[in-house]
């Protein structure tokens, strides 16, 4: 199997730049940005040039190392003050990716270290560079794992139904609902996609068929409402998603249409997996109702990739993502294995 494409690299030494696939761009022209600064960085994941919550936590990361870089010759006060700014301003860009926040307070916090022990700004602009490198190789690690795991609960000559993009391109190895698919593939089964289009920037129609034709992994893309039809006629075998952000009781924040494909796969006797790493398991929330929900543009509805589609002025309730309740989740494949009910006893037990 060709391996998937990656979303983002790091390029070269502390004045090196971060190499980004511009998904924006997929399928029509594979684009290639070099972020050098922490204002390109924080556009390119409003923007949704990196998206997905690993590859955001992954690009705030080495966001970080850009905003702070040119100033290794400040006092420590001032390259606090810098790094805080910096900080505050990445946190800022997208609001519901909880492994945005966990990123970044753990690149905070390594810079506070290191400079009450006396590390010189210098020093420790090197050092966040690897802290980011390693966040990135740890996700990888990630990755690879959870697809593992997700790989025993896939049958064989099966179809998996996933939404949204959940692969390589959403983080900084295989993906998480994708990996899932691409480890059950390296074993030697028989799996076949269908992929919601996932509306309205069509993540999975522009992104995941982009990324599973790439690799040879047969897929089929039906449109959002295609698939209540596809579980009900017996097609689907599985749903498997990714998320961004789930609170300590099993509540799922993930793409917008998320909760619906997960009443229904309930409804017609399917297993509903979501693959999530364990740093996006947000323990400070106990509940899906706390989650913040991001929303966007009227004009990604109206004006879909340039199209007038709707009549202009017209209202618009445009949120990025939904919370599906636990209750209708079949299991939770982690880096560290399958969590299974009850959620809020079996994810502390499994991940904290």
């Amino acid at each position: 199997m060709t391996a998937p494409a990656r979303a983002l690299t790091w390029k070269g030494s502390v004045r090196g730049y971060v190499d980004m696939l511009d998904q924006t761009r997929l399928p029509n022209a594979v684009k290639m940005l070099r972020i050098r600064d922490v204002s390109n960085m924080v556009e390119a994941i409003r923007r949704l040039s990196v998206r997905g919550a690993p590859a955001i936590g992954v690009a705030a990361a080495y966001g970080v190392v850009l905003g702070v870089r040119d100033h290794v010759d400040a006092r420590p006060a001032a390259f606090k003050r810098q790094l805080a700014k910096t900080v505050k301003e990445l946190a800022a860009s997208r609001p519901t990716a909880v492994n945005l926040f966990w990123a970044l307070n753990r690149m905070r916090e390594r810079a506070e270290s290191l400079l009450g022990e006396g590390q010189k700004p210098a020093g420790t602009v090197v050092a966040l560079l690897e802290e980011a490198k390693r966040i990135h190789s740890e996700d990888e690690e990630l990755c690879e794992a959870i697809g593992r795991h997700g790989a025993t609960l896939i049958r064989n000559n099966s179809t998996v139904l996933t939404h949204c993009n959940a692969g390589a391109l959403a983080t900084g190895g295989l993906g998480t609902a994708l990996a899932v698919i691409y480890k059950a593939k390296e074993a030697g089964k028989n799996v076949r996609v269908f992929a919601d289009e996932t509306r309205p920037l069509l993540q999975g129609a522009r992104l995941t068929s982009w990324e599973l034709a790439r690799v040879g992994i047969e897929t089929t893309l039906i449109c959002d409402s295609v698939a209540p039809v596809a579980l009900r006629e017996g097609r689907i075998q599985a749903v498997v998603v990714g998320a961004d952000r789930v609170a300590r009781n099993g509540d799922t924040a993930n793409k917008i249409g998320t909760y619906g494909l997960a009443v229904q796969a309930r409804e017609h006797g399917v297993p509903f997996y979501v693959a999530a790493p364990s740093t996006t398991f947000d323990f400070s929330l106990r509940s899906g109702e706390e989650i913040p929900i991001e929303e966007r543009g009227a004009e990604e509805v109206t004006r879909g990739f340039g199209a007038l589609t709707a009549p202009e002025g017209v209202g618009v309730y445009n949120p990025a993502f939904d919370v599906t309740p636990s209750k209708y989740v079949t299991a939770f494949i982690t880096e560290r294995g399958v969590i299974r009910r009850p959620f809020t006893r079996e994810i502390r037990r499994a991940l904290k």
